[in-house]
């Protein structure tokens, strides 16, 4: 890097993963071993120096890294210039359109993403995955230990937050393993840990999205708040009309958002489409 006259980005959140050990036991998360019957591909996000981007090219058919910062793409081409299965975009993945690139670029393969996330783009990222409706697999990331734990969180517990209810709408999440702040370069002040999201249906049906995730927000904004102001406030209701709402929806108006589950916000967003028909 010194050679490449590179510096880090703190607008860019950059944090490189350098420990050796963790690099092979997330792209294995990920991918699992090659020569498996349905070949993967794997969309990678932030490929750094490309420490984590050579295990997963040891693993999959076929990797396409996107890196947004130009500075790296010379010493990307020194750090993985010996593999012919990669293909690196210098571009910012929230503006892609992964549908087309995927098509393009994974024909015939199982998609996997996996990423080394700068913790501002966090959420940002995974829920653009997510909302996207993408042809994936899963979603293997390493993100702050304390996102992690929201992430991972079911709904319901006190650890739970808006992202944890959109998250397990979407998949089933698990938390793999904690990585230090000494697996990378610069070392970040905060724990790290891996998580996978398991792509499926979604776990309830509600009327309409929009409604549904619109709910979840308007609830947490608020999340000190019971459900009866805060759902008053974020959707500029009268609360009588959001006590009959709640009671249609069979949801204690002194709950807090935490304390809902995904059936809660599911039964209120029905309510709230059904009372404003």
């Amino acid at each position: 890097m010194e050679r490449h006259g590179f510096t880090f980005s703190k607008a860019l959140g950059q944090n490189f993963l350098i420990n050796p050990s963790v690099c092979p036991r997330m792209a294995e998360a990920a991918v699992g071993e090659k020569n498996q019957d349905t070949p993967c591909g794997v969309l990678e996000i932030g490929p750094g120096i490309g420490v984590l981007t050579k295990e997963l090219l040891l693993r999959a058919e076929k990797v396409v890294a996107v890196e947004l910062d130009q500075r790296l793409l010379p010493v990307l081409d020194e750090t993985l210039g010996g593999f012919d299965n990669l293909k690196v975009i210098n571009a910012d993945v929230l503006e892609l359109d992964l549908h087309q690139l995927i098509a393009e670029e994974f024909e015939g393969m199982e998609v996997v993403v996996c990423a080394n996330l700068p913790y501002y783009i966090t959420s940002p990222v995974i829920m653009k995955l997510l909302e996207d409706r993408l042809p994936i697999r899963s979603i293997t990331v390493m993100v702050q230990k304390e996102a992690a734990v929201r992430l991972c969180a079911e709904p319901g517990t006190r650890d739970s937050s808006a992202i944890t209810v959109a998250v397990r709408y979407y998949c089933d999440p698990e938390l793999l393993f904690k990585v230090s702040s000494g697996s990378f370069m610069p070392a970040p002040k905060v724990e790290s840990a891996v998580i996978q999201l398991k792509l499926r249906e979604p776990a309830v049906h509600p009327k309409k999205e929009e409604t549904f995730f619109k709910v979840i927000k308007g609830t947490f904004s608020q999340r000190r708040k019971t459900v009866l102001n805060s759902l008053s406030s974020s959707l500029s209701l009268d609360k009588n009309a959001v006590r009959d709402i709640l009671k249609a929806a069979r949801v204690d108006e002194t709950s807090r958002a935490e304390r809902l589950t995904l059936e809660d916000f599911a039964n209120i967003s029905d309510a709230v489409d059904d009372w404003s028909n």
